[in-house]
């Protein structure tokens, strides 16, 4: 078995241990590199190959999600806090999992199992996390059916559901794959394999009728022909 090589990334000394003691009793992890901030963790990175990191958000100087917004290139990161809150910003990055303070280990080995599915290719479920209200759900991407933006809310329908979150049609298209998503209106995200038909300046998805501005139909009536996604 191919042993990952870790870095831990926290400022709370007992964080630190409890992180190294969960990693001894997986023997497929070596911790290779403890640190107390972020900027410890980038010199760190500059010089030592890092297979998977155990990043920490709330840290003196820079936070664990400021660091992120900032690098090119990162290993896969899981996120270890106390704090919920941060979770859907943290998928916008190259984040496996989220683990909240106190961490269990069954909760500690699910996230490191995610981390060597996905670094050996085995495929996993493509998905969105959305906050609503005060809750944080998780939206399969091949259940979207189109993506509204009302004001300071954008409206996500689903083949199952309706959501409402605190974000723009900006933020969420950039979580979602370019190539099977198209912007139809300055309002309006449509998922391209759920497109039923097009006519005139009117986008038809099942039960739905959602506008084709003028600007954007060249565009869309374009990859919907080439790549033959009408049904």
């Amino acid at each position: 078995m191919t042993v990952l090589k870790c870095l831990i990334v926290d400022d709370e000394p007992i964080a630190r241990e409890a992180l190294k003691g969960y990693c001894y009793d997986i023997v497929s992890l070596e911790v290779i590199g403890v640190c107390k901030n972020a900027r410890q963790a980038q010199v760190f990175l500059q010089e030592n190959h890092v297979d998977l990191l155990f990043l920490d958000i709330q840290m003196p100087i820079i936070t664990g999600i400021e660091w992120l917004k900032k690098q090119k290139d990162t290993p896969p990161v899981i996120m270890t806090t106390a704090y919920s809150e941060h979770a859907l910003e943290s998928y916008n990055f190259n984040v496996i999992d989220y683990l909240v303070k106190p961490i269990s280990f069954e909760r500690f080995k699910q996230a490191v199992g995610k981390a060597r599915d996905l670094m050996y290719n085995k495929a996993p479920e493509s998905y969105l996390f959305v906050k609503q209200d005060k809750e944080i759900k998780k939206v399969k991407l091949n259940t979207i059916l189109f993506v509204e933006a009302q004001q300071n809310y954008v409206k996500i329908v689903t083949t199952a559901e309706t959501l409402i979150t605190h974000s723009t049609l900006k933020g969420i298209k950039l979580s979602l794959p370019e190539e099977d998503f198209i912007k139809t209106h300055k309002s309006f995200l449509v998922a391209l394999h759920k497109i039923d038909k097009i006519s005139e300046n009117k986008v038809f998805v099942k039960e739905h009728i959602l506008p084709l501005s003028t600007r954007l139909k060249k565009e869309v009536t374009t990859k919907v022909k080439s790549n033959n996604y009408l049904k």
